[in-house]
């Protein structure tokens, strides 16, 4: 599977982890960046990037973090087609999948270690949606408010 992630200087050193964990799993990684710890990087200009590399393949997911990975989550649901979600625990990495089809997991790099973001990563690569009629209707309620900016 390809997986597109993407970081500012706030989650660097988990990017880096992550990408080295990832590729031994197999996964193919495509780095959106920061390929290099750049104080004052600003967020959007590795996490749209990735989000859109996401949005524009079929079936391939995506990882965006920062300090806290709230900002990148709200940059990464800017791009159209993208379903972003913040993940926190296992729980919420395995239902950003399993109930809201998300192809997106944001993470802040400062709020657990290595060990358990790449648990949670691998939750969510691993965990299907769950093709439920309740979620797949709100989804598409959510695709058609993207499209169109009405609920009707």
């Amino acid at each position: 599977m390809r997986v597109h992630i993407g970081t500012d200087h706030a989650a660097f050193e988990l990017k880096e982890f992550l990408v080295t964990e990832l590729t031994a799993l197999g996964y193919e990684i495509i780095d959106h960046g920061a390929h290099n710890f750049e104080p004052l990087d600003d967020y959007p200009t590795t996490i749209i990037p990735c989000a859109e590399a996401v949005a524009a393949s079929d079936g391939e997911l995506g990882i965006v973090l920062g300090g806290s990975g709230n900002g990148e989550q709200i940059a990464a649901n800017k791009v159209v087609g993208i379903r972003a979600a913040l993940a926190y625990s296992r729980d919420t990495a395995r239902l950003a999948r399993e109930h809201n089809n998300a192809n997106v997991i944001s993470l802040g790099g400062r709020m657990q270690s290595q060990a358990l973001a790449l648990e949670y990563v691998r939750v969510f690569l691993e965990t299907p949606f769950s093709g439920a009629e309740r979620h797949a209707r709100r989804i598409a309620m959510l695709d058609h408010y993207e499209r169109t900016g009405r609920l009707d």
